[in-house]
């Protein structure tokens, strides 16, 4: 339990570093153009995801992210004391990834975003890109699998949705931390948050019907 609680963590940092760091030096870099920090982050976002779910998908399952932990748990992949302490960890995963973050760009290490991230359309496209993680990283066969799965999927949401796709409520509030590109003001986590639980319920929703059908003896 505890190399799987430290794997859970020690990923969950990771990610939250490279969105974070990543968003940072791709903002100072960019001079000015959104477009070209935004691949940046995007490149740097599915390089880490892949890796760290090869990585740690052995140990722990490779969740990093509470509403895929949630879903493991409703579909009884995961028992819920197990659960909540990977989600306590994932939260503070995050949260130490964002000081880290902070930390290598000579930042303070705690800082709240200025980044507004509200309204109906960012709340829908979190809804559409958590649907989307929860049914694409459970019918993957393997790690190996998930692993390109699951980080093209929130390459390709980072530009399709209005949101940017945080598709993780650990994430999102290891973003509130800290106030530069890809950050969210505290006041925007909770709608965010309540998107997501919204979209993990889609997506378990939607790996039911899509279940593989069993075949008749």
């Amino acid at each position: 339990m505890t190399r799987k609680l430290l794997a859970e963590f020690l990923g969950a940092l990771l990610l939250a570093a490279c969105v974070i760091g990543s968003g940072i030096m791709a903002e100072r870099l960019a001079g000015g153009n959104a477009a070209m920090a935004l691949m940046a982050n995007t490149f740097a976002t599915v390089a880490v995801l892949a890796t760290i779910i090869v990585q740690f998908g052995p140990i722990s399952g490779a969740h990093f992210n509470p509403v895929v932990t949630a879903a493991a748990v409703h579909l009884r992949r995961l028992d819920a004391s197990t659960g909540a302490l990977y989600m306590v960890a994932q939260v503070a995963g995050c949260c130490a990834g964002a000081i880290l973050a902070n930390a290598m760009f000579e930042l303070p290490l705690v800082s709240a975003s200025m980044h507004a991230r509200s309204g109906m359309a960012q709340w829908l496209s979190e809804v559409v890109a958590t649907s989307g993680l929860v049914f694409i990283a459970f019918r993957a066969p393997s790690f190996g699998e998930a692993a390109w799965r699951v980080a093209l999927w929130i390459g390709a949401a980072y530009w399709f949705t209005a949101s940017t796709s945080f598709a993780n409520p650990a994430i999102t509030v290891g973003r509130a931390l800290s106030d530069t590109f890809a950050g969210i003001r505290p006041a925007d986590v909770p709608g965010f948050i309540g998107a997501q639980l919204v979209g993990a319920v889609a997506g378990v929703w939607m790996l039911r019907i899509f279940a593989e059908p069993v075949e008749a003896a």
